[in-house]
């Protein structure tokens, strides 16, 4: 006697043979600038490509992140007391940056280049 066998005794029997994979997503890393004082902290800050940094204005005067060179890499507007803004590094280097109201303020962030085969796009 032959057995029928259907579509859902066999995906059954699939399953419970082989085990299902999931795509593990790992979102990039983020780090924090934070504005007081009249200072960046940290200062210089070291990233890989595709991270994202976020610069918190903990101050109760409104500053900047505005990088030097041209295009703009860096520009985070004007950031009011508790205001916040995101950048995702791009293409790898270094970018001094200062706050267009209080040039004295200066920091530097340095892009390090992802991996060959893994650089990500932005």
């Amino acid at each position: 006697m032959m057995r029928r066998v259907t579509l859902p005794s066999l995906l059954v029997a699939t399953l419970a043979v082989s085990p299902l994979r999931r795509a593990v997503v790992t979102p990039a890393p983020s780090r924090t600038v934070e504005v007081s004082g009249l200072a960046y902290h940290p200062a210089d800050l070291e990233v890989a490509q595709g991270d994202t940094i976020i610069w918190i204005n903990r101050d109760i005067v409104p500053h900047t992140a505005t990088s030097d060179i041209s295009p703009r890499a860096i520009d985070t507007g004007t950031l009011a007391a508790g205001d916040s803004s995101r950048y995702v590094a791009g293409r790898a280097g270094v970018y001094r940056y200062t706050c267009t109201f209080h040039p004295t303020m200066q920091g530097r962030l340095v892009v390090r280049a992802a991996p060959t085969g893994a650089q990500k796009q932005s």
